[in-house]
Order: structure tokens, then sequence, then C-alpha cells
């Protein structure tokens, strides 16, 4: 039995474990171990209201997760929650546990009032699974990304 654990302050360890499962699922361990935040820095990103950390416990262990923030809008009262990542280790995909991570993440924005859940996903052939999933559970709308640097930032040159 899959446990989904929405994280609190005191769950510092769960999101340092979540990102150890981010990394292996993505495939990039650099980019979500290598400059870790300190347990301070977590602790405040958890005890804020924008930022929403979920974790999937097997037995106590963190087998996938889910990091989300809320973006409340400018021109109504209402909110917007944007996942960020979405992961499930290896061996446990397949059984259901990021449709109940978003089942739970759906229980979340009802409680905080938004008005829509919604998450991007790249084309390439990797992402097919999450496609599926996504196609499954919303309404499919094609847009481009783009990144625009920020001085002293990843793109800047």
């Amino acid at each position: 039995m899959t446990d989904i654990h929405h994280l609190t302050p005191q769950d510092v360890p769960l999101l340092e474990a979540l990102l150890d499962t981010f990394g292996e699922a993505f495939n990039d361990r650099e980019t979500y171990t290598a400059r870790r935040p300190s347990a301070q820095y977590l602790r405040r990103l958890l005890d804020g209201d924008a930022f929403i950390a979920l974790a999937a416990l097997k037995d106590g262990v963190v087998v996938g997760g889910i990091a989300a923030y809320e973006l409340r809008k400018f021109e109504q009262e209402r909110s917007e929650i944007y996942i960020y990542d979405l992961a499930v280790a290896d061996g446990h995909r397949r059984q259901g546990i990021a449709t109940a991570m978003i089942g739970k993440l759906q229980e979340i924005a009802a409680a905080r009032g938004a008005w829509v859940i919604f998450v991007q996903a790249d084309t390439a052939v990797e992402d097919a699974p999450a496609i599926a999933l996504y196609t499954r559970l919303g309404v499919r709308e094609e847009v481009l990304h783009f990144d625009i640097p920020v001085p002293g930032g990843r793109h800047a040159g």
C-alpha cells in the first residue's frame, strides 16, 4: 500500500529523499543533489504557502513525489496549482501512484480554492507515459515554452 503524504516543515528528511528520487527518475542527479539547499531553507519552503510537496511512501521509503507551486492570480481572487516536478521511481511505476498523488493534489487545490492544476510535459519519447497520464486526467492544450535568460542565471551568456 502506498501512502501519499503532504510534507510539512517537520518532513525535511522526506523532502531530501524526494530530491534523490527526482534525481534518479529524471536521470539528473546533478540538479537534484549537487547543491542541495540547507535544512533551514527546505523547512522555510515547506512552511510557506506557495510550495506544495507530496511524497509517495511504501514501507516508509519515498518512491515518488510531486513538487508544485500555488500561483495566486491578480485578475481574480483565485489561484492555480502548477506541478513543477512529478516522478515515480522505476520499480514502482504503472501502479497508480502518480494518479493517487494527483488525486491528493486535487484535494489540496480544492481546499485552497484553486481554479485549476496545470503541468507541462516534453514531447520527447521518454515523456510518453506522462503525456498519456495527463491526457487521461485533464484537457490537453498545445503551448510553447520559452526560457527567458536572467542575468547571472542558467542561460546568461
